[in-house]
């Protein structure tokens, strides 16, 4: 049962790992490289409220890598994710038109999916799925993160003593 929630956690983990800091970078880089640039009307990210929104859900789909990486939950949940951002790598490796054809980038869809599809392959393009993938990855090769927790209740039970009310 611990592995079939980590498995719905990994699904979970990784959609919101492809949209959200998809969706999130567009908005993020919007207004650090308009205030890199150094233009007359560069955006203070400190003042525009999308920079901001964009930052807040990196942070939060950190925050969830985190908790995923260092939680006690079946490696499942870190698997599934990993094996997507590097096989996607890998595929923009291998060839890179087929890779970013693979982000939803139709104008057809909702402007919000096709924000999160633009800054999935930028991210995709930048290596930081990579670098995402092998993080996640590392759990899974620790054993005792596939053993199951045991509660050592038992190791208190004396053969000789008994209690009048007996054991529960």
């Amino acid at each position: 049962m611990r592995h079939f929630l980590g498995l719905l956690l990994g699904v979970v983990v990784t959609a919101v790992l492809l949209a959200g800091t998809g969706w999130a970078s567009q908005d993020a880089a919007r207004g650090m490289a308009s205030a890199a640039a150094g233009a007359a009307n560069a955006v203070d990210p400190v003042r525009d409220t999308k920079a901001l929104v964009g930052l807040g859900a990196m942070l939060v789909a950190g925050l969830l890598l985190g908790l995923v990486l260092a939680g006690r939950v079946s490696p499942l949940a870190t698997f599934v994710p990993s094996m997507a951002l590097l096989a996607w790598t890998v595929i923009y490796a291998l060839d890179v038109n087929r890779a970013l054809s693979l982000a939803p980038t139709d104008p057809a869809l909702d402007p919000l999916i096709v924000q999160a599809g633009k800054g999935m392959q930028d991210l995709l393009a930048r290596g930081v799925y990579a670098l995402a993938g092998i993080a996640l990855f590392i759990p899974v090769l620790m054993p005792s993160r596939w053993a199951s927790r045991r509660d050592d209740l038992d190791d208190d039970y004396e053969e000789g003593v008994e209690s009048p009310q007996g054991y529960y």
